[in-house]
Parts: structure tokens; sequence; C-alpha cells
């Protein structure tokens, strides 16, 4: 009977690893296909084609006080002069938090 649990333990042990990293990956290649879809063109690479001082490279990004998921996700919501604005019907909450981790996982 021991045996049997202990092995029940590391099955669902390695079931549950397994699963989570599976998770973490795809929600990884689901963030860069909506940052392909919705900001690479004009922020290819990271870069920013209407004002160089604002890529999405950390130290541009902090330079200009978007520190986390919540200030990227806020700055798609009600961007500044020359960003196209993504509101939740464009992009969803859960899709645009996906997007902010892409780049700060993606843009260091």
């Amino acid at each position: 009977m021991k045996k049997t649990f202990v092995m029940f333990s590391v099955i669902a042990t390695a079931v549950l690893v397994f699963g989570t990293v599976c998770t973490a990956k795809d929600q990884d290649e689901r963030g860069g296909a909506l940052f392909k879809q919705h900001c690479s063109p004009c922020h290819p690479d990271g870069g920013n084609i209407i004002n160089s001082q604002k890529t999405l490279h950390k130290k541009d990004r902090e330079a200009n006080g978007v520190k986390n998921a919540s200030d990227i996700v806020s700055k798609m919501r009600s961007p500044g002069p020359g960003m196209s604005t993504f509101d939740d019907k464009a992009v969803s909450d859960k899709d645009a938090k996906k997007i902010a981790e892409y780049i700060l996982k993606t843009f260091q």
C-alpha cells in the first residue's frame, strides 16, 4: 500500500510539473503571437519606429515610467501621442496581460 501511494505521488507530481511547464510555454507563445499581431509593426524587435526614445527595452521602458505588466497594459489602453489605443474590445484584458508579460521577458 505504501509503495502504491509513493508511486502515485511521484506520478502526480510529474504530471503537475510537466503541465505547468507546457502551460508557461504556451502562454509565452500566445503572448509572442499577440505581440506580433498588434505591436510589432510599430515596435519591431522591441524598437519604436515613431519615437526612438520609447522602445520596449527595459532601460527605455523604465526611463519612461513603465516598469511592470500593469504599466504596459495601461499604456496600451491610454497611450501617448503617436501610439494607437488598444481598448478591451481590440485586445482583451487577458491578451493584454499576455502581451505585457511577453514584452517583460523578451526585451530585457
